[in-house]
């Protein structure tokens, strides 16, 4: 059922400045010792909410991934992506897939968000429709629960959207998450919590 998952996504630390996610000032070379990198691509906020946890957790530069260019990511010991799902596809996972190749020693987690509940099943399948075996050997994948608000999305976006709303509606039968899915076109859900970075948390500090 991952085609209804969406995530239609200043002085911070120390010794940086963020504006929005994107790191203006590195006032000295200490100022991420752990050489760390948070990249994320967002369109309505929820996959940037958990890069922001995560970066402030662990220290880590947090950087926009449409703005990120594969060089910028060399002099980093470990890189974490996120994205929202779009049909199953990671937004802008290619970053990190395309330039695999000069990337693949270092220590990646890449992480997604869905709208519905996560499931082992739907993990699996997103997990393999976005990285390939040589990937998935070497790269951790996460899932988290994130949200839906059809106010927030592009026009492109409020198209596809509303052609999966009729295609919803015109079934017998739905399952909870169809339901819920299309109550939250006119009913925004959030369901975005900061203890559910923990487990990217610790891999990260292994």
């Amino acid at each position: 059922m991952y085609d209804f998952l969406y995530e239609l996504e200043h002085k911070w630390f120390k010794d940086q400045v963020y504006l929005e996610g994107v790191i203006l000032v590195q006032i000295n070379d200490n100022a991420n010792p752990n050489k760390i990198a948070v990249i994320y691509n967002s369109k309505s906020g929820f996959t940037q909410k958990y890069a922001r946890w995560i970066a402030k957790a662990v220290q880590a530069d947090l950087l926009i991934g449409k703005k990120t260019k594969a060089e910028d990511l060399l002099h980093y010991d470990t890189i974490v992506f996120g994205g929202g799902l779009y049909a199953g596809g990671i937004n802008g996972l290619k970053l990190i897939t395309k330039n695999y190749s000069n990337l693949k020693d270092k220590k990646i987690a890449v992480f997604c968000l869905g709208a519905t509940p996560v499931r082992d099943e739907i993990v699996e399948e997103v997990r393999n429709k976005n990285l390939n075996v040589q990937q998935q050997e070497s790269i951790q994948f996460f899932m988290l629960r994130g949200g839906f608000n059809y106010e927030t999305l592009t026009p492109f976006d409020k198209i596809l959207m509303n052609l999966l709303k009729l295609k919803l509606k015109r079934k017998k039968v739905l399952t909870a998450d169809e339901r819920g899915m299309l109550r939250s076109y006119t009913h925004p859900v959030d369901f975005t919590n900061e203890k559910n970075i923990e487990p990217i948390i610790k891999y990260i500090n292994e």
